[in-house]
């Protein structure tokens, strides 16, 4: 004779059931509060943590989260080259962009497929392109997009400079605002804020404008004195570089190419 405290089959499976949807159940919830929290951070707080809370929002890898990445870049709209430079949020939309652009969600898909061109408004005074570039740094392509920048160089100085692969420091001192600004906007949106040639002018400066002590600083140069090969001493991921260390100049032909960059007129008028 069986005891009536004993479970039918179907009672247990009942049973189990229920206690997996109330598992489920309050794991959603959980993530809720999580983006919740996450979402405030997004507006508030310091950079780090900004930047931090992309990363999380990411990790948490559902729609719900996608969704308030998504919502965070829409209110910010195009990043503008010209209004960038006292706003380190720009980063903070291009890392959410980044995510967003790798992920399968489908409200991720329907953000990155209205804004397939990226973030930044891309301006040019000599009718250069910039889409490449672009999409290049979304997909932290960080050495193609580091070859691909010298070629745009040489394109914004012109034919002589495009046949002979380089740019003269003299060439250097004609490049119009806009086209510096938007290739340097971009390499600030989609690495976190850490590469840039502003971000290397910072670096200059702060070290009382010394060259042998910013290159070893970016790591192009070892603290030996040898420089740094290239490509494979070079470094090409955004985790493990340091600040400044692209995009790359070629210092075998001295520094007055980078000294002309450093001191263009564009950065007084956006410091």
């Amino acid at each position: 004779m069986y005891s009536n405290a004993t479970e039918s089959p179907d009672s247990a499976t009942r049973s189990s059931q229920g206690s997996l949807d109330s598992g489920l159940d309050n794991t959603l919830e959980g993530n809720s509060d999580k983006i919740k929290l996450l979402t405030a951070e997004l507006r508030s707080g310091s950079f780090k943590k900004r930047i931090q809370a992309v990363h999380n929002l990411a990790a948490l890898g559902t729609a719900e989260a996608d969704q308030a990445l998504v919502e965070s870049l829409q209110s910010g709209g195009k990043i503008d080259p010209n209004d960038s430079y006292a706003n380190d949020q720009i980063a903070v939309y291009g890392s959410s962009y980044q995510y967003l652009f790798k992920a399968t969600s489908a409200v991720a898909k329907s953000f990155t497929e209205q804004t397939p061109t990226g973030l930044v408004k891309v301006i040019s005074e000599r009718e250069v392109d910039y889409d490449e570039l672009q999409q290049l740094l979304i997909q932290q392509n960080y050495q193609a997009a580091d070859k691909l920048t010298t070629e745009l160089m040489c394109e914004i100085a012109g034919e002589t400079a495009i046949q002979r692969k380089w740019v003269y420091f003299t060439e250097i001192s004609q490049f119009p605002d806009a086209d510096i600004l938007t290739i340097d906007t971009l390499w600030r949106t989609y690495s976190e804020n850490k590469f840039g040639w502003s971000q290397q002018r910072a670096l200059w400066l702060r070290l009382g404008q010394d060259w042998e002590r910013l290159w070893p600083q970016i790591n192009w140069k070892s603290s030996a004195g040898a420089w740094t090969r290239y490509p494979t001493e070079f470094t090409w991921d955004l985790a493990s570089a340091p600040i400044g260390h692209l995009p790359l100049f070629n210092q075998l032909r001295g520094v007055r190419v980078m000294n002309a960059l450093l001191e263009h007129p564009v950065w007084s008028r956006t410091d």
